[in-house]
Order: C-alpha cells, then structure tokens, then sequence
C-alpha cells in the first residue's frame, strides 16, 4: 500500500503540472481581462486535434508539432478576442464572457465534430507506451516529458511577464485597468495578446492531454470543469496559485483512489474545492495576493 500511496503522490504531481499548464492560461486571462474563458477546455482539445492531424497526415512527431501548433492556436486566440470577446462592454463584461465563451466553445465543438466526427482519438509515439523504472516505480515517459514541458512553459511564460516590455504591460494592465489606461498602455493590444497567450498554451496542454487520454469533440467538458475547479482554487489571476491547486488536487485525486475507492476519486477532486473556499473564500492565492506578486 505505501508503494502504491507513492506512485499515486508522483503520478498526481506530474499530472498537475500539466492541468497547471492548461489552466495557467485562464487564469491569465481573467487577471488581465476580468473574462471567464468557458472556451478554454474545447481549445484544449482543439490543440490535441491539430497535433493529431499533424502526425497523421504529416508524421511530425507531438512535440515538434509543437512549433505550428502553438502559434496557430496563439492566433486563433487573438482572433477569439478581437472578434467576440472586445465587442463586450465594461458593464456585466464577466457575466457575459460566460455566455458569450461558451457560444464560441459550442461553435469550435460544432466544426471539430464535422470533420472528425465524435469517435475517440488518440496520439501515438515511442514515449506514449514506454515507461522510466526508477526506485521501484514504473513512470511513463510521456507523464515526465509532460511535466517537464509544464515547468518550461510556465517558467517561460514568467520569464516573459517579468522581463520583457510586453509583460510589463500585462502585470500592470493586472494590477490597474484604468491605471494602465492613463500611463498609455494600449488595453486593446495587450488584451489581444494574452487571450492569445491563454489560446497558446492550450496546444502545448492539448499535445500532452491527446497523448495520455481518448478524446473527441465532447472532451472539453470535463476539462473546462476541471480547469475552473483549478483556477478558483488557486485564486483568481493567480498563475502560481493555478501551479499549487493543481498539484494538491490531482494528488488528493490520485490518492484517495488509492486509500479510498476510484469512484470517489473524482468527487474528492471537487470537495477540495468546497473545503477551501469556504474557510478561504478567495482560494489559495487571493486576487490581491497575486497582483502583488
């Protein structure tokens, strides 16, 4: 049983780092633009379907499809921001994000449900089926990679925030909307840019997702679920609060399907959830905790 409480510890840490890939990119959004993203799980999917479609049709390997992937769902970010979410007004913005997200969300279902149907697909390679024996424990490469790729990607996406004009930008638009306004900073671009930013990181999470797990058009559920689950959690806005919440809430996941039983596995993820926020309302990492990081 402690060898099997182990695994089910390292298996939850690797698993959490990439949600916290998937979900670091919403909760950018929401700290930048008050939106919340209901798109982001189906744009998840939608990057495991273009790494798919690049391995079958042009047998590039997931991660060096990563190079087309990421910039096309970087556009097709900006394009969901410049087209529907920037019409939004001020008034009731995040109200509306809800609906008018998850209009988008229906719509790119809608297309990748016409030209793959809803039969299950999955991503191939060497690392999918082969596993690291380690101290006793059998750890499947594309778990390592995986995770390992989570940490690149947000220690890049912190290196960009933190030192680059852009992310200047982005902090402070973060930190004071109209703040930002008033010192020049042009709200429109750097809104594009992140919502881009949030799309991006949805390929890299999607590759890894489309790889470990069946998926078809209805996937996006259940991640946007999980993904909101993760980013209240964490706080709001919150990035490294986002990293935190979902590791402890795969590992208890994981763990309590050790320890308990798999069906409840699931529901515990959840009642972390409800635990948390009822003795801290604003999640682990609080909005003003985070913007003052």
């Amino acid at each position: 049983m402690s060898t099997e409480l182990a695994k089910a510890v390292v298996d939850g840490v690797l698993t959490g780092g990439v949600y916290a890939l998937m979900a670091a990119g919403l909760t950018l959004i929401f700290g930048v633009m008050e939106i919340i993203n209901i798109a982001q799980g189906i744009l998840v999917v939608l990057g495991a379907y273009l790494s798919y479609v690049l391995q079958t049709h042009l047998g590039l390997d997931p991660f060096l499809g990563l190079f087309i992937t990421v910039p096309v769902m970087f556009f097709v970010g900006v394009g969901i921001e410049w087209g529907f979410v920037r019409r939004l007004k001020q008034q009731n913005r995040t109200a509306l994000s809800i609906l008018v997200t998850f209009a988008v969300a229906i719509v790119i279902e809608g297309i990748l449900t016409q030209f793959f149907s809803g039969d299950l697909r999955s991503l191939h390679a060497w690392y999918v089926d082969r596993s690291l024996h380690l101290l006793g424990f059998y750890l499947p490469y594309i778990y390592l990679l995986g995770f390992a790729l989570a940490v690149a990607g947000l220690a890049a996406l912190q290196v960009f925030l933190y030192r680059t004009r852009t992310g200047y930008s982005i902090r402070a638009s973060m930190q004071n909307r109209a703040g930002a306004q008033l010192v020049g900073i042009d709200i429109n671009r750097v809104s594009a840019i992140t919502f881009g930013i949030g799309a991006a990181v949805t390929a890299a999470g999607g590759m890894v997702f489309g790889a470990t797990t069946t998926f078809n058009p209805n996937s996006g559920y259940d991640l946007i679920s999980r993904l909101l689950v993760i980013v209240v959690l964490g706080g709001l806005g919150s990035i490294g609060g986002a990293l935190i919440a979902a590791v402890v809430a795969l590992v208890i996941e994981d763990v309590t399907a050790v320890l308990w039983s798999p069906v409840w596995a699931s529901t515990m993820f959840f009642a972390v959830l409800i635990v948390v926020l009822i003795v801290r309302p604003n999640g682990l990492f609080g909005r003003q905790a985070a913007r003052a990081q």
